[in-house]
C-alpha cells in the first residue's frame, strides 16, 4: 500500500493552455504544510513505503512539501512522481503539456531539486491520452534517464489498456497507474498487468473520498476543490459541491459488507482492491494523521473474501 499526496499540494488551477478551462480548480482545496508533513511521517511509521506525487500537484508545491518531510528519511521511502504537465509555480497553474526529450530532462531535474533527492524511484508519464507513437519517444528518453541514474524505473498513468501494453516490453517500465475502486472495476487493466508482470498502482481507490462515507448530496465542498468543478471524468461529486446521490445510494447498498469484521468503510474499500489482484497497490490520498492511520490500518484486515466480492457484484448489479 502506498500514499497519495494530491490533496497536499493545496489549491492550483488550470491555466490558459491546459486541458480544462482557465481557472478550473484542480486541487482539493487548502492544505497546511505542517499538517501534511506530520501526516507523511505518520504514514511511514504506520508501514507505508511508497509515496506517490506529481510535479503538477500544487504546481510544484507538493513535491516541495514531500522533500521536507522525507529529509533524513529518504531510505524509508519508495518515491514516485510524474511529469508531462507544464507548471507555473508562481501562479499555481498548469499551463500546458509537453513530452519532448528536453522538457522531460528539465522536468526531472526540477523534481529532483524540489524533492531534495538524487534519484526518483518511479517516474511516471502523466498524460493519460498521449498517442502511442509519441509515447515511444518518451520511453526512450526515460531509458536514458535511467542509464544516467536519475530514475530507477518508470511507468504510465493511463486508463487505456493499449497504451499500457505498448510499454510492456520495455525493461524500465514496471508500473501502470490507473483508476480503480469498488464502483469502478478495471479488469482489463489488471489482466494486462498480470500478462506483462507490471505492478498496478491504483489511483482514486476511495472514489475521491466518497467511499469514506463522509459526504452526502447536501455536502458543500469549497469552490477551490476539484470535486466542485465537475470535469467530465469526475463522476462522484456534483458542481454544487455535494456527493452524487446515485453513488451514495450504491455505497449504502454495500456498507454492511465493507464494514464487516470491524473495518471502517475506507478499510473495506481498500480490502476490495486487494481482493482483485495481488499486483494491486492502492494509493489512497491523505491530508492528516488520522487519515494516515485509518488507511494504513486496512493492512491489518487484508483483502475481502471472494464471497464478499461476489456479493458486492450482485448488489451493484454487475455480472
Amino acid at each position: 500500500m502506498g500514499i497519495g499526496t494530491w490533496a497536499m499540494g493545496g489549491p492550483f488551477f488550470s491555466g490558459e493552455k491546459w486541458v480544462l478551462p482557465k481557472g478550473t480548480p484542480i486541487g482539493y482545496g487548502s492544505a497546511k504544510d505542517s499538517v501534511s508533513i506530520r501526516a507523511l511521517h505518520c504514514a511511514l511509521e504506520c508501514g507505508a513505503k511508497l509515496i506517490d506525487t506529481a510535479d503538477a500537484y500544487g504546481a510544484g508545491h507538493c513535491e516541495r512539501v514531500i522533500g521536507k518531510a522525507i529529509k533524513g528519511r529518504r531510505d524509508q521511502v519508495f518515491l514516485a512522481t510524474k511529469f508531462g504537465n507544464v507548471i507555473d509555480e508562481e501562479r499555481k497553474e498548469l499551463i500546458g503539456q509537453k513530452w519532448s526529450e528536453r522538457y522531460i530532462s528539465d522536468a526531472c531535474e526540477a523534481s529532483l531539486r524540489r524533492l531534495q533527492t538524487d534519484v526518483i524511484d518511479l517516474y511516471q508519464l502523466h498524460i493519460s491520452d498521449l498517442p502511442i507513437d509519441a509515447a515511444q519517444g518518451v520511453a526512450e528518453t526515460l531509458e536514458k534517464l535511467r542509464g544516467e541514474g536519475k530514475i530507477r524505473s518508470f511507468g504510465w498513468s493511463t486508463d487505456d489498456p493499449e497504451r499500457v501494453r505498448s510499454w510492456s516490453a520495455i525493461d524500465g517500465a514496471v508500473v501502470a497507474q490507473f483508476n480503480m475502486n469498488v464502483f469502478q472495476p478495471a479488469p482489463q487493466m489488471l489482466k494486462i498487468c498480470d500478462a506483462n508482470d507490471l505492478t498496478a498502482l491504483i489511483r482514486l481507490p476511495l472514489a475521491m473520498g466518497l467511499l469514506s462515507g463522509k459526504y452526502t448530496p447536501e455536502s458543500r465542498l469549497p469552490a477551490d476543490d476539484i470535486r466542485s468543478a465537475g470535469p467530465d471524468w469526475q463522476r462522484y461529486f456534483l458542481k454544487s459541491g455535494g456527493a452524487n446521490q446515485e453513488w451514495t445510494e450504491r455505497l449504502e447498498a454495500i456498507r454492511e459488507i465493507l464494514t464487516s469484521g470491524g473495518r471502517t468503510l475506507v478499510q473495506g474499500a481498500l480490502g476490495w482492491i486487494w481482493a482483485q489482484s495481488e499486483r494491486a497497490v492502492p494509493i489512497p490520498g491523505i491530508r492528516n494523521e488520522e487519515q494516515a492511520r485509518e488507511n494504513l490500518g486496512a493492512m491489518e484486515f487484508g483483502p475481502l473474501s471472494r464471497d464478499q466480492v461476489t456479493e458486492i457484484d450482485a448488489l451493484l448489479e454487475r455480472s
